[in-house]
């Protein structure tokens, strides 16, 4: 991302100043507990500036904020949590309550906080590796470009319009691929619990879950499919892991992937091995789908449970099966825990669950169409996530022209 100008030497708009931020937003600190609109930082949508709703509450002190008055995420800052509140509150956790002072617009300083330099600033100089946190004397510090009052009253109003525009289209793109993803899991469903043959003729399966399926199908339990396993693990091959929309990774995650998924242990004769074929579930999150057929050789987490096939079918297919919403439905109540988050999904409870499954030739044809189908999905959604990461950088672009004087919005606000 382009950097703020920061430095002294760099040529500004007539009229406009490099000022320390802490001259343009004073730092409030006064505690209070009146639980009146309490915001933490889960309530600030990460470099939009919207508010989030969660439903969670708040115990402790915070700092009382008013309208207007704009907060600041300090931990982990990348995160680019900034909000211009539009009431009186109170702000909890690891957010900064800043003021603007008679001579900053408040939508404008908004802006200059979400600029893409400013928030690289701030994160550059965070102190603690696990919880980063920015220090207010080093932030407070920053010169900022800031020009006449009137001229960021102009820049944030050319700013509210045409992000309010650029956000619209991400809207709209977004929702477009929620539709699309609902597709894909309904051609899975239907693949996989009707089969790809409209004439076929009908019967009652005899399990609740799947209702009516091809007279030729058969009805069978996991336990007929599967018997739990544990490999010895080879050192030498990858790490994989278990996604609750993708199924088994088909290697191993890069080290950026590693550190917003999961936790990789230097010790890899803790791991066990898989082969390909085997059904791996994480017991903890197969009530969401954390199900998946293994296509390579590797090693799992010993918290998963690793099935080995003992008939002949495709694991594959019963992936698409377990990924469906009334399996998942159907989990749960096997499933064993005080708590969502503490479910867990046991072999002996799930060696019961009963499933139906097509002759195998049929099962081919029907994870061909499923690839088929859900490969054009998927490249519409690929597409469709490219165009909402380019509008999101012509977004921040936007902001960082507008708010360092790069180009002239008056006539255009």
């Amino acid at each position: 991302m382009t950097a703020m100008p920061l430095t002294a030497d760099f040529k500004l708009p007539a009229g406009w100043k490099h000022v320390p931020l802490k001259r343009n937003l004073r730092r409030l600190s006064d505690k209070t507990k009146k639980g009146e609109r309490v915001v933490a930082l889960e309530n600030i949508e990460s470099w939009t500036g919207k508010a989030v709703e969660t439903g969670s509450t708040f115990d402790g002190d915070g700092v009382a904020f008013q309208k207007g008055d704009i907060l600041f995420g300090k931990l982990r800052p990348y995160l680019a949590k900034v909000y211009l509140t539009e009431t009186d509150g109170e702000a909890v956790g690891d957010l900064w309550v800043l003021r603007p002072q008679s001579q900053i617009d408040p939508s404008f300083a908004a802006y200059q906080l979400l600029e893409p330099g400013f928030i690289d600033l701030v994160n550059g100089s965070t102190t603690g590796a696990k919880m980063p946190r920015a220090e207010w004397g080093f932030v407070g510090a920053i010169p900022v470009p800031t020009p006449p009052l009137e001229e960021q009253t102009a820049i944030a109003r050319f700013l509210d319009r045409e992000t309010a525009r650029i956000d619209g289209l991400i809207e709209k793109k977004t929702r477009f691929i929620a539709l699309l993803k609902e597709k894909r899991a309904a051609v899975i469903t239907y693949a996989a619990t009707k089969g790809i043959d409209p004439d076929v003729p009908m019967k009652d399966s005899g399990v609740e879950w799947i209702g009516k399926v091809p007279a030729h199908w058969a009805t069978t339990r996991i336990a007929a499919l599967f018997r739990e396993a544990f490999r010895a693990p080879d050192p030498n091959l990858p790490v994989l892991s278990v996604s609750i929309h993708d199924g088994v990774t088909d290697g191993e995650l890069s080290d950026e992937e590693r550190d917003r998924k999961v936790a990789l242990s230097e010790d890899r004769t803790k791991y066990q091995g898989v082969a390909p074929g085997d059904l791996v579930y994480n017991m903890m999150r197969a009530w969401q789908g954390a199900f998946g057929a293994v296509a390579v050789n590797g090693l799992v987490s010993p918290a998963y449970v690793v099935a080995r096939p003992i008939a002949e079918f495709r694991t594959k297919f019963v992936e698409h099966l377990l990924h469906t919403k009334s399996a998942a439905e159907e989990i749960r109540r096997f499933s064993r825990g005080i708590a969502d988050f503490r479910m867990r999904l046991y072999w002996d409870h799930f060696r019961n669950l009963r499933i139906c499954l097509p002759p195998l030739e049929e099962q081919d044809a029907i994870l061909s169409r499923i690839e088929r189908e859900t490969r054009r999905i998927d490249a519409l959604i690929t597409k469709t996530e490219r165009s909402i990461a380019l509008l999101k950088e012509k977004r921040a672009a936007l902001i960082t022209a507008a708010v360092t004087g790069k180009i002239d919005v008056r006539s255009a606000a």
